[in-house]
């Protein structure tokens, strides 16, 4: 795996000690929306000597609304640099936004791009952007990947200012572990920049452009691993200062004062977290001394990830919880019903309770109240064991008559009915869909077809790389639902499913607005959702949010992953 990757990236380098994150660079080859990528012509900054020249082919002649493969129909235009573009485009055929890279077929670099592309896609890993598709056709290659419209760039968020610790704390955590994992596979970045790193709507941060972005380029190095943990530690750096840890500016911030050399972020700003701050210099610093402590430098990603481990985690601050406002009673609840409200600042007497009774009016009072309690307990006794020896004799008449068949009887259990699905549709609430084309072999009374997730590293719980995964069902009407079976392929601890009411087959709202119907958890291949309470909806939402370990199969390696077999709805 090792040797086949690090060649699909043409990993070699020329470019000797020098760091390719100490350049200032300016351009990204991956899109998201609301942050339009910025590139320059002068590509060679970004690393000293490691790139291939761009080759003679020329751009091909592409347009807003052309159609690759008459699937992907270009709408703009985000980067044109080296005889490549790149765009922001609709996948009609599954009706989302993607992002494509094309270059010509003849490209000096169109080999490795496409190589680079395939290998990317068989990593699989959540934490990366992911690569689509990688074709070579009509004389072009073009490679389509992910396109997270609700992904804020890493540039973005520095331009508010330096990240807290702890924003700064999962954000070094995340990619150490996501670039450890792609360097086992043999995949490198080498771009790794603010431009590559993105934060999306629910915390998580994710990579674009693995491989692929140094291969359009054709950035190489000899030593890739360092290269890409200096960038973290360069990235880091700029999170907690909010300055670029080099010379000259970059990504929109501000360089270090010149000829003051590499000082650690708790000396630029103050306030910086210590941790974090020797964090930084140990996978920056070439020479592996911090300025206050002597520790070995982190070379590569997986070293930087065991330091993280020997921190102490940083924990996310505490909310800030404002009190509520004091509860204000009416005149009416406090028993001034009609009078005057007393005068600010004078206080009013706490009035003294009434007197017991003592005068002899008060003993007769007391001595009837007492005799009247105890005539009624004694007739309310006397009345409970009258009907219970009538009950008795009752019992022992009707020991030999027989039940009447017909007597209704009040406790019976009411009957269900089968509910008709009449269409369904994969709801897909962040990032890729999972088989959308598979969806009705959930309900075509075949337990022999499914649909099923993608495979994930780690779970079962999806998030925090997804939060979930499922199919909005149409059952036609408005139905009242009393419980769901659910088959699924793969056993395992362990599946847990949702149901939600919803307004639509594509609902508008996220589903944590949703009604919940109900929700269970198995270990098994089958399931059943009863509903926790009463509710009529003619679209029902079936959330997978837990998937089970699963071996390796004709549709995907080991890992975390299910599949649905059938779903039947009783009213």
């Amino acid at each position: 795996m090792a040797e086949r990757s690090t060649a699909a990236v043409d990993v070699a380098d020329n470019s000797g000690d020098e760091s390719l994150t100490a350049q200032a660079d300016q351009s990204t080859a991956d899109g998201v929306a609301k942050n339009r990528e910025r590139d320059t012509d002068n590509d060679e900054a970004q690393g000293s000597g490691g790139t291939q020249g761009p080759g003679k082919a020329s751009p091909p002649e592409l347009h807003s609304g052309h159609k690759l493969a008459r699937r992907y129909r270009l709408e703009e235009c985000v980067t044109r640099l080296d005889g490549f573009s790149s765009w922001r485009a609709v996948d009609e055929k599954l009706r989302r936004a993607v992002g494509v890279h094309i270059l010509p077929a003849d490209h000096a670099r169109a080999r490795t791009v496409l190589a680079a592309a395939r290998s990317s896609a068989l990593l699989g890993d959540p934490r990366f952007v992911q690569v689509l598709d990688a074709v070579e056709e009509n004389d072009l290659v073009y490679v389509v990947h992910e396109w997270l419209p609700d992904a804020t760039e890493l540039t973005a968020l520095l331009a508010a200012g330096p990240l807290e610790p702890h924003d700064a704390y999962q954000m070094v955590s995340q990619l150490s572990a996501a670039m450890a994992a792609a360097h086992r596979e043999g995949l490198s970045h080498l771009r790794l920049n603010p431009n590559a790193v993105l934060r999306t709507s629910t915390g998580q941060w994710r990579i674009r452009g693995l491989a692929v972005n140094a291969a359009l380029r054709g950035i190489t190095s000899t030593s890739p691993q360092r290269t890409d943990t200096e960038s973290i530690g360069a990235l880091l750096y700029a999170a907690l200062t909010q300055r670029w840890p080099y010379e000259n500016d970059a990504y929109g911030l501000s360089g270090l004062p010149k000829d003051l050399g590499l000082i650690p972020p708790d000396q630029v700003r103050a306030g910086v977290h210590r941790g974090l701050s020797e964090l930084a210099m140990r996978a920056l610093a070439n020479d592996g001394a911090t300025a206050s402590r002597h520790e070995a430098p982190c070379t590569t990603p997986e070293e930087l990830v065991k330091a993280i481990g020997e921190m102490p985690r940083i924990r996310p601050p505490e909310p800030a919880f404002t009190a509520p406002p004091e509860y204000q009673r009416t005149t009416y609840q406090q028993g001034t019903y009609g009078r005057p409200a007393p005068h600010p600042g004078v206080t009013q007497p706490v009035p003294a309770p009434p007197p017991p009774l003592q005068s002899r009016t008060g003993k007769a009072l007391k001595w009837a109240v007492s005799a009247l309690l105890i005539a009624a307990l004694g007739l309310g006794s006397w009345q409970l064991a009258d009907a219970l020896m009538d009950q008795g004799r009752s019992d022992d008449s009707n020991q030999t008559q027989t039940t009447d068949g017909n007597d209704k009887n009040g406790d019976q259990v009411r009957p269900t009915k089968p509910i008709t699905i009449q269409n369904a549709q994969e709801y897909v609430a962040e990032g890729s869909a999972q088989a959308p084309e598979d969806v009705g072999n959930t309900y075509d009374g075949d337990s022999s077809t499914f649909w099923r997730t993608k495979r994930y590293n780690e779970g079962p719980k999806l998030a925090p790389y997804k939060p979930g995964v499922g199919i909005v069902y149409d059952l036609g009407s408005p139905q009242e639902i009393s419980a769901v079976s659910i088959g699924l392929r793969y056993p395992g601890d362990h599946t847990t499913v949702h149901l939600y009411a919803t307004d639509s087959l594509s609902p508008s709202a996220p589903v944590d607005s949703a009604k919940e119907i109900g929700t269970a958890t198995t270990s098994g291949t089958s399931l059943k959702v009863k509903a926790s309470k009463k509710l009529k909806t003619q679209y029902v939402l079936l959330w997978i949010t837990d998937v089970p370990q699963a071996p390796q199969d004709d549709f995907s390696s080991a890992g975390y992953k299910q599949a649905v077999t059938d779903v039947k709805f009783t009213g």
